[in-house]
């Protein structure tokens, strides 16, 4: 049995932290290492635990996380985080990823669903709520316009990888699955983003779905970026 996946917890509302970190230990592979209000304990959380991954809320009153999540990232902090919100604002959506957010969740979403989310986080890969892909795509359009053209630029090797993110699967499960190596997938990733003058996987992976390249994602729980 694998080690379940460490987690903190930031979130200003003390009811709703303790609440879901017992739903999430409850599950039996997710271990909440570390539950706080602010940024300040945050930061000394992470020092101490290194969890795998960092949920947190998008709107507090002392700081909100889209800021932390920004500070964090130029302190050195890379853990994979999770913004869990009730905000299904397309502004918010935006901030988020751009500040280099691994996910994008909503606090009416299922538990099961969130202890996915959080999994997936854990292997690399980003998520999305599912209520939030049509604004995903809508921010895609304003950015691209018609974004179909654009998949002209890529190489054959390159859209394959691009359906492969679609798919919310991790540069080290692409490796194995295309026999190429954990480097050469960083660097086709790359290729990708310049090309297509995308900032993330989580915008390549909606281009990919909208171009056909991976099949939708099923209506209720996250999307798979």
């Amino acid at each position: 049995m694998s080690a379940p996946v460490r987690v903190v917890l930031v979130d200003d509302h003390t009811l709703f932290r303790k609440g879901l970190a017992e739903l999430l230990e409850h599950n039996g592979t997710i271990k909440v290492v570390g539950i706080t209000g602010n940024g300040a304990e945050a930061r000394q959380l992470l020092r101490e635990h290194n969890p795998d991954v960092l949920v947190m809320d998008l709107h507090m009153p002392s700081q909100d996380g889209i800021s932390l999540l920004g500070e964090l990232k130029r302190e050195g902090f890379n853990v994979p985080t999770l913004l869990l919100t009730v905000s299904n604002a397309e502004e918010d959506l935006a901030n988020a990823l751009r500040a280099g957010a691994r996910g994008y969740l909503l606090k009416d979403m299922e538990p099961d669903e969130v202890v996915d989310a959080i999994h997936r986080a854990a292997r690399g890969e980003t998520v999305v709520a599912s209520q939030m892909t049509a604004k995903l795509v809508n921010l895609l359009d304003q950015k691209h316009g018609t974004p179909g053209s654009l998949l002209s630029l890529l190489t054959q090797r390159e859209r394959e990888i691009l359906g492969h993110l679609a798919r919310g699967q991790s540069n080290k499960t692409i490796a194995r699955a295309l026999d190429i190596s954990h480097d050469t997938v960083k660097l086709h990733v790359r290729h990708i983003l310049s090309k297509l003058n995308l900032s993330s996987r989580v915008e390549a992976a909606v281009f990919a779905v909208e171009n056909k390249l991976a099949s939708r994602t099923p209506h209720g729980g996250a999307a798979p970026f």
